[in-house]
């Protein structure tokens, strides 16, 4: 019997990863890199993410990278209001960082209706690994087989199935 649901956040929850894809690259074109098309890093997390826009350069990488996060995001919030369009019943297991979660936690008015969130950042190895859905299961009493994952991206689905939900 199912007696816990551990939702990913973007893309599931909240349809986002076109609009972190398409925010990324407007950020990096103001920086003058040009993208033929929009790369799809959907489920990535941010180290990797970084890595594949900017290969070649550690320092840029990590110059454009706190910029970003520090000043381009903050100016170009995520409208969770207009993305949102549900509501569920569920625990939070994102690789997004742990201000944006409870950011969409607030605006979607669902903390009274959550029993745990948690946040990529806050574990050892972010997704394929399972343990931010062991961590999750483990805060929520439950045994994996008790569990539904539902996720959006080849890493959160590998993930999920990793945990033995």
């Amino acid at each position: 019997m199912i007696k816990a649901v551990l939702f990913d956040m973007d893309g599931v929850l909240v349809d986002t990863e076109w609009f972190y894809n398409r925010r990324r690259v407007a950020f990096m074109e103001e920086k003058g890199f040009h993208f033929d098309e929009i790369p799809d890093l959907s489920g990535s997390n941010e180290p990797a993410i970084w890595e594949a826009l900017v290969p070649d350069d550690i320092e840029l990488r990590e110059r454009l990278r706190v910029e970003y996060k520090q000043v381009y995001s903050p100016d170009h919030p995520v409208p969770y209001a207009e993305l949102l369009e549900r509501g569920v019943k569920c625990a939070i297991a994102s690789s997004s960082y742990r201000e944006l979660i409870d950011e969409l936690v607030e605006i979607a008015g669902i903390a009274d209706v959550l029993n745990y969130t948690i946040s990529g950042h806050e574990c050892s190895a972010f997704k394929p690994d399972p343990e931010i859905y062991l961590r999750a299961m483990e805060a929520l009493g439950v045994e994996p087989a008790e569990c539904l994952v539902i996720e959006d991206s080849p890493l959160g689905i590998e993930a999920g199935k990793r945990s033995g939900a």
